[in-house]
């Protein structure tokens, strides 16, 4: 079993683990029922609607690596907020981030927060943010906004964790190489993994 938090637990073979790449996975979750997707939204979209048809998990988990301007590197946060930061229709008299007709507001509220873990909100675009200075959200990825929806839309419990790789900043791009591997690291300690290849 997993505890998320002091009111939810879920057993390990109804998680599904969900990367955007293989390296921030590593061999930490070679054991367990991944998916990994691709960078950006359409195949986030894409892999994650099939994973959910044919696995049919009861908790997805997206771990990942993220920019932020406002957390440190090498925190773990929470996300459970998100943003789609790429959607701009306000020539149309829409809101910043508002998805046309969707019915869906601009902050999506949708996840699961983890005890002991600072909460942020996290804004998904299809580029790699190195000048981030919205107030909307304070951490940068191109995958959980989309994974968060499809979650809600199917009624499915959604756990975001953002490893914070930069800052999204001038020097994103050379930070994001060096602390990736990292990632996988972080998250076997914060979800508990063993020897047993059991989550307690």
């Amino acid at each position: 079993m997993i505890q998320i938090n002091k009111n939810q637990f879920f057993a390990i073979d109804d998680i599904l683990f969900s990367f955007a790449l293989e390296s921030e996975a590593a061999e930490v979750f070679k054991s367990y029922k991944t998916l990994i997707t691709g960078i950006g939204k359409v195949n986030a979209a894409y892999e994650l609607s099939k994973a959910i048809q044919y696995k049919k998990p009861a908790l997805i988990i997206n771990l990942g690596s993220a920019g932020s301007s406002f957390f440190q590197k090498g925190e773990v946060i929470c996300c459970t907020k998100f943003v789609q930061r790429d959607m701009d229709v306000q020539g149309l008299g829409y809101a910043q981030y508002e998805t046309p007709l969707s019915g869906l507001p601009p902050v999506l509220e949708y996840g699961l927060n983890m005890d002991g873990l600072k909460e942020g909100i996290c804004g998904t675009g299809d580029n790699f943010e190195m000048g981030h200075c919205s107030d909307a959200y304070n951490v940068v990825d191109m995958e959980a906004y989309v994974l968060a929806m499809i979650a809600m839309k199917e009624n499915i419990p959604f756990l975001c964790l953002k490893y914070i790789s930069d800052g999204a900043d001038d020097n994103a791009a050379e930070d994001w190489f060096v602390q990736v591997h990292k990632a996988a690291i972080a998250y076997g300690k914060i979800l508990g993994f063993n020897n047993e290849d059991v989550l307690v």
